[in-house]
């Protein structure tokens, strides 16, 4: 038996019928990318110029043609965005879309993502983008660096206090969308991802309603990356590391985002409650079982800082 890396159920083929349906209900198959994992970036770097999606990991613009049972790269329109392997660091499209699971588990809305096979075997990570829908119709969207005059250069000029404000000033039921960064922040802590500055949130709006977006680019940043000393892109507290217990609940949750005590209650009992159940996403990802080990032992250590 497989694993399907869109769902991580058993299946006979490569891909589960679940798996294929959460992309189209007329798909029946999924054929390779037809490029290597080196072949995607040269790709990626040739188009840079003309796509519209930006960052370090090398990214690919794609549309599902059902006809054809595959992912094709295009230069614009594009309703998925993939990233492949990177040479510099080890499983970040594995990495990548577990925590993306993972995120999904804790009630973090989240895209449609998972893995897809490349023509020499190796995996890219896919996502649906969350700001297109019908035939080509866009949902205004922007992130937390342009709502605060901030370039791409200066998106780690900031702090996890100043977002409140962004929220506060411009989210329809600011509250809701608090609660929500305080989820966020927790998880990311949990998992280790160090790299959410500020281009990694982002406003929508949809159906006359501004929102935080739902969540993207979350992946364990610690582990690929060796002798790592930050745990938070933006100092909380003025730090960036060595962040505890009462840094995230008492002065973040509780005086900076002023949520009440029986709201920080329940996100504490929800992050105790999907212990094992992070674990179990782990253990059946595509991760190595070097990487998994090296997941699991960040993720416990975490949860001792956050809970005990």
């Amino acid at each position: 038996m497989n694993r399907c890396p869109i769902t991580y159920t058993l299946c006979e083929n490569k891909y589960s019928k679940s798996g294929l349906i959460k992309l189209s209900p007329r798909l029946i198959d999924l054929n390779p990318l037809p490029f290597t994992a080196q072949e995607q970036r040269q790709e990626a770097t040739s188009r840079a110029v003309k796509m519209s999606i930006q960052g370090v990991q090398p990214k690919l613009s794609a549309i599902l043609s059902t006809k054809n049972r595959a992912m094709e790269i295009v230069d614009s329109g594009g309703k998925y965005i993939i990233k492949p392997q990177n040479n510099i660091y080890s499983e970040l499209p594995e990495n990548e879309d577990v925590t993306m699971k993972m995120a999904k588990l804790f009630g973090i809305e989240v895209p449609l993502t998972g893995l897809i096979y490349s023509k020499d075997g190796s995996f890219s990570y896919f996502i649906k983008r969350f700001d297109r829908f019908g035939k080509n119709k866009k949902n205004h969207i922007e992130d937390f660096a342009q709502l605060t005059n901030n370039k791409r250069e200066t998106k780690y000029n900031w702090s996890m206090e100043k977002l409140i404000p962004v929220i506060e000033n411009h989210c329809t039921f600011p509250l809701v969308e608090k609660k929500k960064l305080f989820r966020r922040t927790l998880f990311c802590f949990l998992v280790g991802n160090e790299d959410m500055h500020l281009k990694n949130f982002s406003l929508i709006t949809k159906e006359k309603k501004i929102t935080l977006s739902p969540a993207y680019d979350l992946l364990n940043s610690t582990i690929p990356i060796k002798n790592t000393r930050e745990e938070f892109a933006l100092p909380l507290a003025g730090k960036k590391n060595n962040i505890q217990k009462n840094d995230l609940i008492k002065y973040f949750g509780k005086e900076r985002l002023q949520l009440t005590d029986k709201t920080i209650s329940s996100e504490i009992q929800n992050i105790i409650n999907n212990r094992t159940n992070m674990d179990n996403l782990i253990n059946i990802s595509f991760l190595s079982d070097g990487m998994k080990v090296k997941y699991l032992e960040l993720l416990s250590s975490r949860y001792d800082r956050l809970i005990t």
